[in-house]
């Protein structure tokens, strides 16, 4: 049976590797974007995946979004909850505007679609969330506190929501990469990630579809009896 994927934030950086990777697998994909119309349309046409505008940080907007690939794709057996921005910025200086911007789309994002998919897994008895959290939501983050409370967040979540979903044949993971090769990491100088490579004991960056992959594993039957799980994709960062 063909199965149905959304994928939050699905525009760039590893949200788009799991577009990608998921349509290659023969799944029916959905992805939500913001405001990067282009990459969109150009993904959208690379692999037929249905593209939703939204803003995941409106809890209307994440129902809605939701509602809309359901509709388009006849269902959602997966959700990866994928949809993340990043701050680097002494915690001095986080304003009230930028602690809510950095949980409402780190996590409550991750929340309100989860709710709303949850709904009709449940009533299937069958479904895949995966949260695509951080090492920094396990280690923390100096200069990153608003970002590490948030993915932290994400853990805790995915662990509660595996506990309550599983009666319902609904399994809740987690994927916690490192330093990944991506835009949000674009802003790091060349000294800055020898760095983290060196703090790497696999001694270099992490590749989203190195990320995307084990979000395929973690979707299809293989991982039927793997929930509740924090699964770290950093090279070994945060042993």
């Amino acid at each position: 049976m063909n199965k149905k994927v959304l994928v939050t934030g699905g525009s760039r950086g590893i949200g788009a590797e799991c577009v990608k990777k998921f349509a290659s697998a023969g799944y029916s994909v959905a992805f939500v974007y913001r405001d990067r119309h282009n990459d969109a349309e150009k993904i959208s046409r690379e692999t037929g995946a249905y593209a939703i505008c939204a803003d995941l940080s409106k809890s209307s907007d994440c129902t809605r979004a939701v509602k809309e690939a359901a509709e388009a794709l006849g269902g959602i057996d997966v959700l990866i909850n994928n949809a993340g921005i990043s701050q680097f910025c002494l915690f001095t200086d986080i304003t009230d505007a930028d602690w809510e911007k950095m949980l409402s789309v780190n996590l409550s994002s991750a929340f309100y679609c989860s709710r709303e998919a949850a709904k009709q897994m449940i009533n299937k008895k069958n479904g895949r969330i995966i949260n695509i959290s951080s090492m920094w939501g396990i280690t923390g983050a100096s200069c990153e506190v608003h970002y590490s409370a948030a993915k932290a967040g994400l853990i805790g979540m995915t662990k509660a929501l595996a506990k309550e979903l599983g009666p319902s044949g609904v399994t809740v993971n987690c994927v916690a990469p490192g330093v990944i090769e991506t835009e949000m990491n674009a802003h790091l100088s060349k000294d800055d990630l020898d760095e983290l490579c060196d703090e790497t004991p696999l001694g270099r960056l992490g590749q989203p579809e190195e990320v995307a992959e084990l979000c395929l594993f973690l979707a299809s039957e293989k991982a039927s009896f793997i929930t509740g799980q924090i699964i770290s994709a950093d090279g070994g960062f945060a042993v």
